[in-house]
């Protein structure tokens, strides 16, 4: 089983996105088997909150369920338990690399990188307010990193 951690600063808004658009990818797939998905935050200030109501609107006019997810800091153990630990911009990779102790193994991946758009990020729509942009890297970002995975790119 590969287990995806996706990482953002608070995670109610871009990694749960993730965490949910690529749960969706791998059942349409029938893949769910494979996979251990999920999602957590850089920074405490949104711990235990669930998913910011425009990323929920955004999933859910996919028809993509986020009910449930609350927002949870990563911690260092999670580089053991996860096979990838997936940013969506560089401050979430240093910052997965200073909670984790490093990143030895290689495990901390930007996720524009699998949408063939390599150092690019995924702008934070809790500033930009741009939820639709969110939707379309996040998703780019996600089809890749399966493409990735089942082709053995990784």
């Amino acid at each position: 089983m590969t287990g995806i951690l996706f990482i953002c600063h608070g995670n109610i808004c871009r990694s749960p996105m993730a965490e949910f658009v690529m749960k969706d990818l791998v059942k349409r797939a029938g893949l769910e088997e494979r996979f251990q998905i999920a999602s957590a935050a850089t920074s405490t200030e949104e711990i235990g909150n669930p998913v910011y109501p425009p990323a929920r609107r955004k999933l859910a006019e996919q028809g993509i369920d986020c009910a449930g997810k609350t927002a949870r800091q990563l911690i260092r153990e999670d580089y053991a338990r996860f096979d990838l630990l997936i940013g969506m911009d560089q401050a979430n990779l240093r910052n997965t690399r200073r909670i984790c102790g490093g990143d030895p193994e290689g495990k901390v991946r930007l996720l524009l990188d699998y949408a063939a758009r390599p150092g690019q990020e995924v702008a934070d729509p809790w500033y930009t307010r741009d939820f639709e942009a969110a939707w379309q890297d996040i998703s780019a970002g996600c089809q890749g990193l399966l493409r990735a995975l089942t082709e053995g790119g990784i």
